[in-house]
C-alpha cells in the first residue's frame, strides 16, 4: 500500500532545505530538488558545480540518482527552488532525466517565493515529444 503524499509545502520546504548543501563556486545559483516517488518516498539534490562546467550536476539529477540508486523508479513529482525564490524550472537536460522514470503527467512544483503558491506544470508541458526508449530502436 502506498505511503502517504508529502503536502506541496513540505516538498517545496525539502528543496529549499538541501540547497544550503550546493557547491556553487562559479555561478552562485543554489537549486535544491525534492523528488517524490510513487510510493511517497522523498529524495532531495542540489547542484554540484564543477570547474569543467560540463561536468557539473543539476538538482533534479541528483535527486533522481538517489531514488534510482534506493530502487526506485517510478516518480510522482518534484519541487525545484533557487536561492532566489524566482520560479525555477527544470532545465532541458533535467527534463530529459525525468522522462526516462516518469509519464508526461508529472507533477513539477516550482517555488515562487514565501506567501506565494508554487507553479506548477506537468513534465509533458515542459517537454513536449521527449526521446523515449522505443525512439531508439
Amino acid at each position: 500500500m502506498p505511503s502517504e503524499s508529502v503536502s506541496d509545502a513540505d516538498l517545496i520546504a525539502a528543496a529549499r532545505k538541501v540547497q544550503s548543501r550546493a557547491h556553487v563556486p562559479y555561478s552562485e545559483y543554489r537549486v535544491g530538488a525534492a523528488l517524490e516517488t510513487a510510493d511517497g518516498e522523498v529524495f532531495v539534490g542540489c547542484n554540484l558545480e564543477n570547474a569543467n562546467y560540463s561536468n557539473s550536476l543539476h538538482a533534479e539529477e541528483v535527486a533522481v540518482a538517489e531514488a534510482v540508486k534506493e530502487g526506485h523508479s517510478e516518480l510522482s513529482r518534484i519541487a525545484v527552488s533557487s536561492d532566489r525564490r524566482d520560479g525555477v524550472t527544470p532545465c532541458g537536460m533535467c527534463r530529459q532525466t525525468l522522462a526516462e522514470f516518469c509519464d508526461d503527467d508529472l507533477l513539477v512544483l516550482c517555488d515562487e517565493g514565501e506567501g506565494e503558491a508554487p507553479s506548477e506544470y506537468t513534465l509533458g508541458e515542459l517537454l513536449p515529444n521527449a526521446i523515449a526508449e522505443g525512439m531508439l530502436e
